[in-house]
């Protein structure tokens, strides 16, 4: 009855929450309100890509036209991010043109090839089209084709332009790269000028739709060269700037050129050279518009300032009024109002690339140094264990308590790299001694408090501290736009931009075990008062909650993390009763974490804007989850080969089993220990493992999801084990008396 109980308690409410979502969602919109793919284009679009533009390059003197752009529309960070590393000019314009990440096979980083123009065939690829009579052809088209379709992201070069000329509409590019953004499905572009020199102002009215090449600041890379080695030749800061103005006075005549109500887009589309950076975005509808002043953003990033180049595509068919297909991934822009001048929105959007560039320097070495530390803390701990030399009463004592005091400090880093966004490290000189001064700092503080406390005796409670705050700060970040998981050390990254909202794998894992230790550490104290139903409500009403954070859509947005934590969750409280957990119950809890994702993503697919939830409802629609899953699985396989993660995990799993687990030399391990004094360390232990083993399995992160869990648990069993041991000593030979045992009736809970 009681493991009906339980089991009952958490599923129905969980269920009745999703099934509460998919009751209160809006219908799907009426046919007659989206406008349909044939759809007369009702509006215009210029977009312009300068390969290479930074906001650092931006200032009021050497780029008047920008400096009115982002103080007259609205500005904003852009992610290039395609299918590698670092985003190439040609890669940048094919992402345009799918609306998807894009690449050119095998190809240079260098300037897009010249396009194939009428009455000539140099350049044209095996099974290319010919161009329109005033148009052009992109060369080697058909190849490019073929190789993004079989591609990790099946990107399907050529939408844009096709969608809109099934609308009616017609495309003109000026310059190569701007045929590579707008070519349809065989390559070609209706219209094509060489240059902006060469376009008149009827040029600029007769098609809705155009693309500008302004290579000036790339090219001046490319005609650097690369020296002997194969490294860039440096451009010097004047070749910059004078690159930079150049292609500010092509934005300008384009701005000046065109029709009024043209919305015209600026983008900063690739990288210069092997490191990738946080590139220029500027919008504006000329003569005034929907697209007012502010600061970009998009439902892709639900960042202010943040945009991604996919988005670009999507704000096109926008501009135009079209209905953006399905392949083409990216959202809108929109501008968010700031009160900001141009100058602090300048500067802030150089601060977004300072940050990701700090991050993406340290965040690979913060995992090779906290794994370091907690593999050594191990170390020195079964060391210390094992030496009968050191175990005189006064120096055991002090080994007992600074080793409490380590595993703590260690346990409460993860959530310091986080709450280290609070402050603006990367405004400093040196960001990088800032970022890690600001982590041992919140590190320090989070530890502090968990063991100054009237609680600071218990074996769990200061764990308990470290874990609620832990999942507390992941929660409300989530709740409130996950500001502080952006360039965190275990967030994510806008340069690999993999996600911008919601839970990223390092911070689900973290927030999951955190939720899982604290459900666990909470039941405690209902449970050593022999009120089980009480324990079993605690564990109910931690999971409901913390499920709902990292699956809602509007929350976590965490598809594998649903899968993992239902499981876990339902583990804890069958223990927390009592009750054996067999194969077939857990093979059943993962179902039911399953059943439990898709009504999610099935509500989500129904909104105006899904997620990546709802996309993958979408994909079991029209058949293409399993190219997903497919690429989430060898993902997940790739994990293996993630050594800063793999060797913590190693170590982890061993200190686990030979220091707390198995016995010192006939003695009583000290998780048993713990274990007497805390009914819920195991079902806490156990849970946290499943919760770790379901994540690894079903998230594209793989080991990364345990490594990160066993980061916050392991410390913080070692912690209670040694309280434990700390509590069960003999008596100082000074005659006082070792503290009580948790079991006996004057003691407090854990």
């Amino acid at each position: 009855m009681a493991r009906g109980l339980a089991v009952g308690m958490l599923f129905a409410t969980l269920f009745s929450l999703v099934g509460g979502l998919i009751v209160a969602a809006p219908p799907p919109p009426a046919a007659a309100s989206v406008a349909p793919a044939t759809a007369a284009p009702t509006g215009r679009v210029v977009i312009i890509g300068v390969p290479g533009l930074m906001w650092r390059d931006v200032d009021e003197h050497t780029t008047p036209a920008l400096w009115r752009l982002a103080g007259q529309g609205a500005a904003g960070a852009l992610s290039v991010r395609t299918t590698k590393v670092n985003t190439c000019p040609t890669d940048g314009w094919l992402t345009v043109s799918a609306g998807q990440r894009a690449r050119l096979p095998h190809g240079d980083c260098v300037l897009p090839a010249s396009p194939v123009l009428p009455g000539s065939a140099s350049g044209a690829g095996p099974g290319d089209a010919p161009p329109p009579a005033e148009g052009a052809t992109a060369p080697g088209w058909t190849e490019i084709r073929n190789d993004n379709a079989r591609g990790q992201y099946h990107a399907q070069t050529g939408l844009l332009g096709d969608t809109v000329r099934a609308a009616g509409g017609c495309t003109l590019a000026v310059g190569p790269g701007a045929v590579f953004g707008l070519a349809d499905r065989w390559g070609r572009v209706d219209r094509y000028i060489p240059s902006v020199d060469k376009a008149t102002p009827r040029d600029w009215a007769r098609c809705p739709v155009a693309a500008v090449d302004v290579d000036d600041v790339f090219r001046v890379f490319v005609n650097a060269g690369v020296d002997a080695r194969g490294e860039q030749v440096p451009v010097t800061a004047a070749d910059r700037r004078a690159a930079v103005s150049a292609a500010d006075r092509r934005v300008a005549q384009v701005v000046n050129a065109v029709p009024d109500g043209t919305t015209v887009l600026v983008a900063g589309l690739s990288d210069i050279g092997v490191t990738p950076h946080l590139r220029l975005a500027a919008a504006r509808t000329v003569g005034g518009g929907a697209l007012g002043s502010g600061l970009l953003t998009s439902a892709a990033t639900r960042q202010p300032g943040m945009v991604t180049l996919t988005d670009v595509t999507a704000t096109a068919f926008t501009a135009i009024g079209v209905r953006q297909p399905a392949h083409a991934i990216g959202s809108p822009w929109r501008a968010e109002p700031t009160r900001m001048d141009t100058l602090e929105r300048v500067e802030s959007l150089e601060d977004a690339d300072v940050a990701a560039q700090a991050i993406r320097g340290v965040q690979g070495v913060f995992f090779w140094v906290l794994g370091g530390a907690q593999l050594l803390l191990y170390g020195l701990v079964a060391l210390a264990l094992r030496r009968r030399r050191w175990n005189t009463p006064r120096s055991r004592a002090r080994i007992l308590a600074g080793t409490r005091i380590v595993a703590l400090v260690g346990a409460a880093a993860p959530v310091a790299s986080i709450l280290a966004g609070l402050l603006p490290w990367w405004r400093s000189a040196h960001p990088v001694p800032t970022l890690v001064c600001a982590v041992v700092g919140f590190a320090g503080l989070v530890a502090g408090v968990a063991v100054a406390g009237p609680w600071r005796r218990s074996v769990t409670t200061p764990g308990l501290v470290i874990t609620g705050v832990t999942a507390l700060v992941l929660a409300v970040d989530v709740m409130t736009g996950s500001g502080l998981q952006l360039n965190a050390l275990m967030g994510y990254s806008a340069l690999v931009a993999g996600r911008f909202y919601g839970f990223g794998n390092q911070a689900f894992s973290l927030f999951a075990v955190a939720a899982i230790l604290t459900a666990a550490w909470l039941a405690e104290y209902p449970l050593r008062a022999g009120r089980k139903g009480a324990a079993v409500g605690v564990v109910a009403a931690i999971g409901v909650v913390a499920v709902a954070v990292d699956g809602l859509p509007a929350w976590g947005s965490d598809f594998g993390g649903v899968l993992a934590m239902v499981p876990a969750f339902a583990v804890l409280g069958l223990m927390v009763a009592g009750k054996r957990v067999s194969v077939v119950r857990l093979a059943l809890f993962c179902v039911a974490g399953a059943v439990l994702v898709l009504l999610i993503s099935y509500v989500n697919a129904r909104s105006a804007n899904p997620t990546h939830l709802g996309r993958f409802w979408l994909d079991l629609e029209s058949g293409d989850a399993w190219d997903t899953v497919t690429r989430k699985f060898q993902a997940m396989l790739r994990s293996l080969g993630y050594w800063p993660f793999i060797i913590p995990l190693a170590g982890a799993v061993g200190f686990l089993f030979f220091a707390l687990i198995r016995p010192i030399k006939a003695r009583t391990p000290l998780l048993e220990r713990a274990y007497e004094h805390s009914a819920t360390m195991r079902p806490a232990l156990l849970s946290a493992l499943t919760m770790g083993v379901a994540g690894t399995l079903v998230n594209d992160s793989g080991v990364v999801i345990l490594s990160v869990a066993l980061s916050l648990a392991t410390p913080l069993m070692l912690a209670a084990s040694v309280r434990a041991l700390e509590r069960d000593r003999p008596p100082d030979p000074g005659g006082t008396p070792a503290p009580a045992r948790s079991g006996s009736p004057s003691s407090a809970p854990g």
